[in-house]
């Protein structure tokens, strides 16, 4: 089972932390029943001790995942294509989560900031919703408007029907939402300019240094 967040848990944001220090996905924060079909396993995750990178690693690397869905313009946005040969951040929550999307999406934006200017604005950001019910893409616009308005790239919301939400991540190999979405995988995903991510994010306390760190790495 890979890591999520849970709405309104109780020491959520330290569960987070301490399961990204250690480099876990198992059995922190995670969701009452096994989605094998998403999940990282354990074999696919490790802490980059020594190497290269501050995030987590995926161990193989991901290729970027291949899914369409509809962005705050009403278009259709296909992820694989769109974003082909950029780095890109991508992140499944939900605006109205109370605690770890905007704690998540400000530690992006923060991050950006610490960038030069040239991968800044080569950087897309990717934030699709897992609650189906309620992230219209008027919704969407607006919660992303509060992070990125200091930034060339604005982020850019998907949403889209249960069926196409949990087949972006399937083929993202995050763990799949449950609770109308507000149970959601905790990993920002980081797709270099070759098309794969080797590495990815879990809140915590130091999440903004680590993207600062590993994205000229990629971009």
């Amino acid at each position: 089972m890979s890591v999520l967040a849970r709405r309104s848990r109780p020491g959520a944001l330290a569960v987070l932390a301490a399961c990204a220090a250690v480099g876990l996905v198992s059995g922190c924060a995670s969701s009452s029943s096994p989605q094998p079909s998403a999940s990282a396993s354990a074999s696919e995750l490790n802490d980059h001790a020594g190497g290269p990178y501050q995030g987590v690693g995926l161990i193989p690397p991901q290729p970027r995942p291949q899914f369409t869905l509809t962005d705050t313009a009403g278009k259709a946005f296909n992820f694989g294509t769109q974003t082909a040969g950029k780095p890109t951040l991508l992140y499944f929550g939900y605006t109205n989560c109370p605690d770890v999307c905007p704690t998540t999406m400000a530690d992006i934006a923060n991050a950006l900031s610490m960038v030069p200017a040239g991968i800044r604005a080569r950087t897309e950001v990717i934030f699709v919703t897992t609650d189906v019910k309620h992230d219209t893409g008027p919704v969407l616009k607006r919660y992303l408007a509060k992070f990125d308005v200091a930034l060339p790239n604005k982020f850019i919301g998907l949403y889209g029907t249960q069926n196409q939400i949990d087949t972006a991540q399937v083929a993202a190999h995050v763990t799949l939402a449950e609770g109308d979405g507000q149970n959601h995988s905790a990993q920002v995903l980081l797709y270099g300019t070759d098309d794969y991510a080797r590495v990815s994010f879990l809140q915590s306390t130091n999440e903004t240094t680590q993207i600062a760190h590993d994205l000229p790495m990629v971009g």
